[in-house]
């Protein structure tokens, strides 16, 4: 792994002694969240029910920067748990507690637990952008073609 960014984080009492989030291996993109539920009070997911999991944690993100909320590849693929609204976006401004909304299309009730991995954050950089009319627009190869329309498969 290259430089990192030091990035300030609050732990809140229902988030103490969970390892906050790291990169898992060097060339990693994503940190894991986990949920700070009780361990006494697992999160049960029904069948096509969605909830918000605490993960306990507040983040100060830099200037420039969006933490975005995406799911985890082996909740997806082993129970059909996933963010509901992926990528989920934490602006850079907002000092609240980081939740995530999980979904389950699955066919079983899925029960998140204390500490459990349920979510990946990536930290990326934007461009802030100023929408200026325009009477036209530069030609492209590609044009005003939607969608499916660079090929067949």
């Amino acid at each position: 792994m290259t430089d990192l960014t030091d990035v300030r984080v609050t732990v809140l009492p229902h988030g103490e002694g969970l390892a906050l989030p790291a990169h898992a291996t060097p060339d990693a993109a994503g940190l894991d969240l986990r949920a700070a539920v009780p361990e006494a009070e697992p999160v049960v997911l029904g069948p096509g029910d969605h909830a918000l999991v605490p993960t306990g944690l507040q983040i100060a993100l830099p200037t420039g920067t969006e933490g975005q909320v995406r799911p985890r590849s082996g909740l997806a693929f082993k129970h059909g748990v996933t963010v509901l609204n992926s990528p989920g976006t934490i602006d850079s401004g907002y000092r609240g507690e980081v939740g995530v909304l999980l979904v389950n299309h699955g066919k079983a009730p899925f029960e998140v637990t204390r500490g459990e991995r349920i979510a990946q954050l990536v930290v990326a950089r934007y461009v802030p952008v100023r929408f200026v009319p325009s009477e036209s627009l530069d030609a492209t190869e590609r044009g005003a073609g939607g969608f499916g329309s660079t090929g067949t498969a």
